[in-house]
């Protein structure tokens, strides 16, 4: 309830008069301050009128006085200037460090913000607000799904840049790491995430020009070289299957030169996935688009357009997986290209946030606003959150637009945060 008060005084939902402190002064709320997320008062710097006086100063909130003593302010310098304590029951009076007792006012959270509260928290078909999306203004819409869209690039954004961290500041790695998450297209993303941290670039760029080491050394780093990563019925056919054997000995020895340690093959789930998201073709297109060199950082950052950054992601498998998923086990001859919708979840998902990213590294908002121009262009996804929402009649035009909507569902609709959204706002004050 406590933060239901603190919302229905930031955005001054309650009848602003008569209103009085407990000793019946009356209160003028001017200003309901700067809300405070840190420790300290609620709101900084509040403009409140007492009685024929201005008041500017902290505005402290409570769903009982009494926890002003439990929360421990009575002994805190910081809520001396404390000029109003708002509560919704006074059941004793606050006392600051210094020896004042600040004026308090009982404030009542309305009934009708109560109820649409709680009808939000109740519902249990998504989102709870889906009654009055159509009436919302088409300016409140595009305004709040613009700041999601930021916001989830920005979320994006910290990840590449705790990337590069831990890659010693090497936005290579940053990159490369990046583009093997999303080579996981979601089931394998955090196992191709540690594999693209375990594999030492600068030892790979000795043998970038041969595509069949390359390979050997994503195969072996990935632990897909060892009889632990065989199926059973695989077993046998696997290890008659020269290929299989060329690249083991391959790696063995790059292993050696480097002092390299394979995965656990353990980590890579086949269940239910469908062969040609088999981390085998996908690893076998990271060689090839490795060898061809044409996904550098460089090479992605100087791509001035959709077209172009579509070409600079074009792979496809090496010559023994094009008849193959897995080792020893056949399939129909095809060149397994990453197609060019994967190309764009890539761009999406990498490249956006890369650019992005790397923009502000280097104070560079030509690569920042090219991040923003790409999520416009590229076309909307297809996902079960985006169609939640153009059932509820949402227009869906762009990625831009998709990846704020699964920014909604996931941090705010997911989490009952209403109280954060400019849609559950305009959903309490309705009525």
């Amino acid at each position: 309830m406590e933060q239901l008060l603190h919302y229905v005084w930031k955005h001054k939902l309650f009848a602003t008069a008569p209103l009085k402190t407990t000793e019946g002064v009356d209160v003028e709320v001017i200003d309901t301050g700067l809300h405070n997320t840190n420790a300290g008062p609620d709101f900084f710097n509040a403009k409140i009128k007492l009685g024929d006086t201005l008041w500017v100063g902290n505005v402290e909130i409570h769903e009982k006085a009494s926890q002003w003593f439990e929360h421990g302010h009575h002994l805190d310098a910081r809520y001396n200037n404390v000029v109003l304590h708002v509560v919704g029951k006074a059941d004793m009076d606050a006392l600051t460090l210094d020896g004042d007792m600040p004026p308090q006012m009982e404030l009542a959270v309305p009934n009708s913000v109560l109820t649409h509260y709680n009808e939000l928290l109740a519902a249990d078909k998504f989102p709870p607000c889906h009654n009055i999306l159509h009436q919302l203004a088409p300016l409140t819409l595009h305004s709040w799904l613009a700041a999601l869209q930021t916001e989830r690039l920005e979320s994006k954004t910290k990840a590449v840049i705790r990337r590069a961290e831990l890659a010693n500041g090497s936005w290579e790695d940053a990159f490369f790491i990046t583009l093997a998450r999303n080579f996981g297209f979601g089931v394998n993303g955090d196992a191709f995430e540690r594999w693209a941290a375990n594999v030492p670039l600068r030892c790979v760029d000795h043998h970038r020009d041969n595509v069949f080491q390359i390979e050997a050394l994503f195969m072996g780093q990935a632990g897909l070289l060892t009889s632990e990563s065989l199926p059973p019925r695989q077993h046998q056919m696997a290890l008659k299957d020269e290929y299989f054997e060329q690249l083991k000995k391959e790696y063995s020895y790059l292993a050696h030169k480097f002092n390299l340690q394979p995965l656990d093959p353990a980590m890579w789930l086949f269940l239910r996935l469908r062969p040609q998201n088999f981390p085998h073709i996908r690893l076998s297109q990271l060689a090839m688009l490795y060898h061809s060199r044409t996904a550098s950082l460089a090479n992605i950052v100087a791509c001035e357009g959709l077209a172009q950054l579509r070409k600079a992601l074009f792979t496809k498998v090496s010559a023994y997986w094009q008849t193959h998923f897995v080792f020893g086990g056949g399939s129909k001859s095809s060149d397994k290209a990453l197609s060019v919708a994967s190309r764009d979840v890539l761009i999406l998902n990498t490249v956006v946030p890369i650019l992005f990213a790397y923009g502000r590294h280097r104070h560079n908002d030509i690569l920042c606003e090219r991040a923003f121009q790409l999520l416009e262009e590229l076309r909307a996804e297809n996902n079960h959150i985006v169609r939640m929402w153009q059932t509820c009649g949402l227009e869906v035009k762009n990625a831009g637009d998709t990846q704020a909507l699964i920014q909604l569902k996931t941090e705010y609709c997911d989490r009952k945060d209403c109280l954060r959204c400019r849609i559950g706002y305009e959903y309490l004050k309705k009525g």
